[in-house]
């Protein structure tokens, strides 16, 4: 069993298990409806996600020192327990059932999801 990382939208794998949006704000002109169909996600937990300002911050990060910056402050935004709990719920899932967590960004190294990835794996996550 394991937790995919993946972009919300694409095409799902066979094998996935549930899709967990980590993102701000549900995928825009699409009805609720058609969040799981689209592949955009199952389940929306945006506790997991940048807070706005984070998000800004991210979005102007141009150079490694400052997508390194966003990170650090990323990081520290989900040391808060509520969310801290969640990451270690999500690691001890990923031994029983497969599921995967995503965000809509195309670049995953310029992505939050990165961080959730080593976050996860540090909790001893099984990984895809």
């Amino acid at each position: 069993m394991t937790i995919r990382i993946v972009r919300l939208g694409s095409e799902r794998a066979s094998d996935e298990g549930l899709r967990i949006g980590t993102v701000r704000r549900p995928p825009r002109g699409v009805p609720k409806a058609e969040f799981a169909s689209g592949n955009w996600y199952d389940v929306w937990l945006p506790n997991l996600s940048p807070s706005p300002e984070l998000i800004k911050l991210a979005q102007v990060a141009g150079t490694d020192k400052e997508w390194a910056d966003f990170a650090r402050k990323f990081s520290k935004e989900l040391d808060d327990p509520e969310k801290s709990r969640v990451l270690d719920l999500l690691a001890a899932l990923s031994h029983s059932s497969n599921l995967s967590v995503g965000c809509y960004c195309e670049n995953e190294a310029r992505c939050h999801r990165s961080i959730l990835r080593k976050l996860l794996a540090e909790r001893g996550a099984t990984l895809k």
